[in-house]
């Protein structure tokens, strides 16, 4: 499976996803978006991976880039790929069916609970997520969930934490693929986001019980898995998607 993911910051990389493709043999390559890198062919491709970021999808005239990513996640959709957006990447695939990003009611940053929603029990890609899990968050804004789009799963303060499009489309608002690493990475870049919030969390309290990080990545590798299953039964069917954009 042809892997193609787009970063956004130089230290948000694919954490777990890495790993995991490395054991399944994915060819894996990237385009670093904030440095003007141009995405291959859309054809050139079987899933899109789209990671996170501190930056808004709505900061086009602060990073001009966007504009041709989302440009080409709108290709990548219609084509009939398999897309997963983790954060940022959920927002700029739900901006890019037509949703609305705003800001959440808080922002959430560290550990805390999600819950799969009833209606994720009967979408295909529901066996994949936990039925309740401790995951990391690290956002300040949410998503409307796209037209048509099936709920996946909510936190205490934040309704849309997932969703899906279809069988190939996934969003999450939170990352699975977290490592010690890469939390290590975002404390050291973001860190004057860490201010006292009611869900905020202290950096020694993000890093401080890192067998966390296996459950974690274990649910990260079984929604990969449901990828790639998904990879190897349509590989010769692709499916094609209509999206509606704002405006």
């Amino acid at each position: 499976m042809k892997i193609q993911w787009l970063q956004h910051v130089a230290f948000e990389g694919l954490g777990r996803i890495a790993g995991w493709a490395a054991e399944n043999g994915c060819r894996v390559t990237g385009s670093r978006m904030f440095d003007g890198d141009a995405p291959p062919p859309v054809a050139n491709l079987d899933m899109l991976v789209i990671m996170g970021g501190p930056m808004s999808v709505n900061d086009e005239v602060a990073y001009p880039w966007l504009v041709g990513e989302k440009r080409f996640i709108s290709q990548a959709i219609q084509a009939g790929k398999m897309v997963l957006g983790i954060c940022l990447g959920a927002q700029l695939i739900a901006s890019v069916a037509g949703a609305r990003i705003r800001p959440a009611d808080h922002k959430e940053i560290g550990w805390f609970a999600v819950e799969k929603t009833r209606a994720a029990r009967n979408a295909a890609v529901g066996c994949a997520l936990a039925d309740k899990s401790e995951v990391f968050h690290w956002h300040g804004e949410t998503f409307d969930l796209p037209h048509g789009a099936v709920h996946l799963a909510r936190s205490r303060v934040c309704e849309n934490q997932a969703f899906a499009m279809g069988q190939h489309i996934v969003g999450l608002q939170y990352h699975l693929e977290t490592t010690p690493e890469s939390v290590s990475a975002m404390i050291q870049h973001c860190r004057h986001e860490l201010v006292k919030a009611p869900y905020v969390q202290t950096a020694t309290d993000m890093q401080s019980q890192p067998d966390r990080f296996y459950a974690l990545n274990l649910e990260m590798d079984r929604l990969l898995d449901y990828f790639l299953s998904i990879h190897r039964t349509h590989k010769k069917q692709p499916i094609n998607h209509r999206i509606v954009r704002e405006g």
